[in-house]
């Protein structure tokens, strides 16, 4: 009972230091005006889970789309669905991260922020990688690194020449998969970004063992694991000891293939990545098959239990989905009744300007038949009358103008000229028609009081 209590303490402890840590750098994120520097800040806010806890990661998602829903910020709204689309990609569900990731690069684009358009594409290139269309993945990366280029965005060229340089490797095109591996390489260690280096020593490890540069490889797959040991990356320690472990099985180095096996395995072992055994785990047990017994049963067991926590883990994680899905579900609608209420209001103040000007212009009649004498004035509350129904007009028109134009500046402003062409000469002749009227009208008007006074006066001296 005791031990359940401070481990429900620590892990309650742990979730309160979690969340203001995430509302600390939400709300930087919310302050920061610089779209540059608030993409930077998104990829920092994301680095600390991205590959450790998918969970946690898309609940942090979560929040920042909330968030940017609310401060009507499209950078971070992109970013948001950009990141949930990974944890979907984590979870081995690759279309629905592919989905999520189409929508972040539509809104990207409609932001028409290079860099963040650069960012999105390096992240839908990984699905189609995943998908094996490689072709379109390498498209996708090449595109993002030529816009990367254009805006001095160094991290985001890096990701682009590393998948470039994993693609690659993938089609088995050493020379191109050795050029951008590298590239990628020397960015990294120029900008002192040392997160990505150990996977990028890894691929070079992987393309120098096919050119058969053995020494160079090792040295490539030693830093891996050195860079992942660094940066405490289970996840990228097990990659680089697995392919230590099959370049000796390549060389039939028997020894050190069992020695970089366990280590694998022991790289994930009580960590969120520890269905990441199953490879070595059976790689072991292969090997173990013809001359130790025990050690073919004890690996096989840990690869069947490996697969059964795989198995369990992705059953927790897809009700964790669901759960999310219909949070995110409760958001989006939340947030189209704010919008339907925003238009309602809009409809509202459209209503009241409307009647409020028909209400001017009946009073502005009325009284003009008497009250205004001056022409001055006349002329004057005319002007005023015909200006606010004409840009009252134009108000109401401006909406379907961005609409049909799609904010285009070049087409909004051929609208509102052509707008302008009708409206302005039909202005001028309805201000000049308008004016005569109303001015003879109350010259006729003062005429007439005029000839009943004087008949008045004319009656009385009599």
């Amino acid at each position: 009972m005791r031990k359940t209590l401070i481990l429900f303490s620590f892990l309650l402890t742990v979730y309160t230091v979690f969340s203001q840590d995430t509302d600390i750098m939400l709300k930087k994120i919310a302050d920061e005006k610089n779209e540059s520097k608030r993409i930077d800040l998104i990829t920092v806010f994301f680095e600390t889970t991205q590959d450790s806890d998918p969970i946690q990661d898309m609940q942090k998602a979560k929040k920042l789309l909330q968030q940017s829903h609310e401060h009507e910020d499209q950078v971070s709204e992109a970013m948001a669905l950009s990141e949930i689309g990974y944890n979907y990609r984590s979870f081995g569900n690759t279309l629905n991260g592919l989905e999520y990731n189409i929508k972040a690069l539509a809104i990207a684009e409609q932001t028409g922020n290079i860099e963040l358009i650069a960012a999105i594409k390096v992240s839908v290139a990984l699905y189609y990688k995943d998908l094996a269309d490689f072709p379109k993945a390498v498209q996708l990366l090449l595109s993002a690194e030529e816009e990367a280029i254009k805006v001095k965005s160094y991290k985001i060229q890096s990701w682009a020449q590393m998948n470039l340089g994993e693609i690659y490797n993938s089609m088995n095109k050493t020379d191109s998969a050795l050029m951008y591996s590298q590239r990628a390489y020397e960015f990294s260690t120029r900008l002192g970004y040392n997160d990505l280096l150990g996977f990028i020593s890894l691929q070079l490890g992987i393309v120098h063992e096919k050119l058969g540069n053995e020494s160079i490889a090792v040295s490539y797959f030693g830093q891996a694991v050195k860079e992942a040991a660094k940066n405490k990356s289970p996840k990228y320690l097990n990659q680089s000891y697995y392919a230590l472990a099959l370049y000796y099985q390549k060389m039939n180095i028997k020894d050190s293939v069992i020695q970089y096996a366990k280590k694998a395995i022991s790289a994930v072992k009580n960590t969120p990545y520890s269905n990441m055994c199953i490879r070595p785990a059976k790689l072991l047990a292969q090997l173990y098959e013809k001359s130790n017994s025990d050690s073919t049963v004890k690996y096989l067991k840990l690869f069947m239990a490996a697969n059964d926590s795989l198995f369990n883990a992705k059953t927790i994680q897809q009700g964790e989905v669901l759960t999310f899905e219909n949070e995110l579900r409760l958001q989006e609608l939340a947030a189209e009744k704010n919008k339907a209420e925003e238009q309602r209001w809009l409809n509202i103040q459209y209503a009241l300007l409307a009647f409020s000007i028909i209400i001017f212009i009946i009073v502005f009649l009325l009284l003009s038949r008497g009250f205004i004498t001056s022409e001055r004035g006349i002329k004057f509350f005319g002007v005023i009358a015909l200006l606010l129904v004409f840009e009252f007009l134009n108000l109401l028109l401006h909406p379907f103008l961005e609409k049909i134009t799609h904010h285009t500046p070049a087409l909004m402003l051929v609208g509102l000229v052509c707008i302008a062409a009708l409206l302005v000469p039909l202005h001028h002749r309805l201000e000049k028609w308008a004016t005569a009227k109303l001015v003879e009208k109350n010259k006729q008007i003062r005429l007439a009081a005029a000839k009943k006074t004087i008949e008045k006066l004319e009656g009385e001296t009599e």
